[in-house]
């Protein structure tokens, strides 16, 4: 059984109310070769193609001429594109609140030859667009270079020549921000930043060891310096959800406390803006909840109870709103960590009580299941060649719960799958609400309880069980050494 997630109409209904609103803008578009036909006003939002949304839409009349006008308060502008109907061509421009501009272009010629009228930064903008394509030629010519190049000196030399000419890019912008330092494409540049980490070879504070780390540290320290986290109009352009992606997935240690430092860390610097916020607590929540990474469920429930619960999600609905927090709520007891909550069920075998706390072992499996599952007919099985080659040597016991099924259909899946050394349980009378103490949405749901039966791996199989026991087992002895070598108390 799949989830379904809670994030995926989010985004698009954030845009759909932005779409309905105007956009304090006034356009004339001039089209030489195009007539009698409809031309659409597109924005981006986050997302590189093909993630981008209608805004507006027009028709070129005989003599190519169409007009865009709207008087939204709320717009803020960014890079928008303008589409001839059934995409035959398309145009990237900046476009500012207030803008009241003229735009002559020809479809042949695009996206090049294009005028602007009461536009210099688009003017400017086309001149960088003509930049790119002369530096897009040059790291052509370097790659055909390279492949026919002969020599290891040859490669070296085009090579060299190729970083130094890619050098040029990173100059233009630099020079175009100092010349135009508040001008919407600046804001883009600076945002497009890289950190450039120093060379030459970095010691520890004692002066003497090398510091493995400090390329990794310095290029995060500075990761967003660029980034103008309070200028809306960044979110109207194709950059920030790459460079999030970029962040979460290869700077963030992938552990519940550090990506939760980083959600309060990048929504502190969104925070009094409206489109950055948003986009940005969107982001990280649908990550914490799309994570393959176990215990990431954690990093939801803080987002909602610190966040959502708080009302900083402005844009949701009551209702919505409630589905956030109903979802937190089922998931927080269980968050890794936590001591697992108790069950009291009968035992499907002797009809005695059965409570999860009386069981007493090192490490207790607890497997919520379906006799009538295909995935739990097959993970089942090799769970219990798991346990009788690995687990039950190192303290392992395993609770099972069956979540449907009647008394005969149950104990033929246990004797055929020969699970009679586990403590089986069912819920003929449906008294424990295991469901939502659990959060059993799907089966198998299989969770990793130790001694004190505390919580400490959960969505497990039987892959991935055994090395989790291991890692438990290694951190357990580590503390212990740590113990030991620490000096006694005279």
């Amino acid at each position: 059984m799949k989830r379904i997630s809670l994030f995926t109409t989010l985004l698009l209904l954030g845009i759909a109310q932005l779409s309905l609103a105007g956009s304090a803008y006034h356009i004339k578009l001039k089209m030489a070769d195009a007539n009698d036909t409809m031309v659409y006003l597109l924005h981006y939002y986050g997302k590189n193609r093909p993630t981008i949304f209608k805004v507006d839409s027009a028709k070129l009349d005989k003599a190519g001429n169409a007009e865009f006008n709207s008087n939204d308060p709320d717009f803020v502008g960014g890079i928008y594109v303008m589409l001839l109907s059934k995409r035959t061509a398309d145009f990237e421009f900046l476009l500012n609140k207030g803008d009241d501009i003229t735009i002559n272009a020809t479809v042949a010629k695009l996206p090049e030859g294009i005028k602007f009228k009461n536009s210099p930064e688009n003017d400017r903008f086309q001149e960088y667009v003509s930049f790119l394509k002369d530096y897009a030629d040059n790291q052509k010519k370097f790659q055909k270079q390279l492949e026919t190049a002969k020599t290891s000196a040859d490669t070296a030399a085009v090579r060299k020549e190729a970083t130094a000419y890619s050098k040029k890019l990173t100059a233009y912008r630099r020079d175009y921000v100092k010349a135009n330092p508040k001008s919407l494409l600046s804001v883009v540049f600076n945002a497009m930043e890289v950190p450039e980490v120093p060379e030459g070879v970095h010691y520890l504070e004692d002066g003497k060891t090398k510091d493995s780390t400090f390329a990794y540290r310095y290029y995060k320290t500075h990761y967003w310096d660029g980034f103008d986290f309070q200028d809306d109009r960044l979110i109207y352009t194709p950059l920030y959800d790459a460079r999030i992606e970029e962040y979460f997935n290869k700077l963030v240690l992938p552990w519940p406390d550090s990506v939760k430092y980083e959600c309060d860390y990048l929504l502190k610097k969104a925070k009094g803006s409206k489109d950055v916020f948003h986009y940005t607590l969107w982001w990280v929540t649908r990550f914490a909840e799309n994570s393959k990474v176990m215990g990431m469920d954690e990093v939801f429930v803080y987002l909602v109870e610190n966040y959502y619960m708080k009302g900083d999600a402005f844009w949701l609905k009551n209702d919505e709103l409630s589905k956030y927090i109903d979802r937190a709520q089922k998931i927080a007891p269980n968050v890794i960590g936590n001591v697992a909550p108790e069950i009291k069920v009968p035992n499907v075998v002797t009809k005695k009580e059965e409570t999860l706390s009386a069981i007493k072992a090192k490490y207790t499996l607890v497997v919520f299941y379906s006799p009538t599952c295909g995935h739990c007919q097959h993970e089942m099985p090799s769970l219990d060649s798991l346990y009788n080659a690995e687990l039950k040597a190192k303290g392992v016991k395993v609770f099972t719960l069956a979540t449907e099924g009647d008394e005969k259909s149950i104990t033929d899946f246990i004797n055929k799958n020969k699970l009679n050394e586990w403590t089986n349980t069912w819920n003929p009378e449906h008294t424990s609400d295991y469901h939502s103490k659990y959060d059993v949405y799907s089966t198998p749901t299989i969770y990793l309880l130790d001694d004190k039966k505390i919580i400490r791996g959960k969505r497990l199989d039987h892959s991935n069980i055994g090395g989790l026991v291991e890692m438990l087992e290694k951190r357990s002895k580590d503390k212990d050494k740590s113990k030991d070598s620490k000096p006694k108390a005279k």
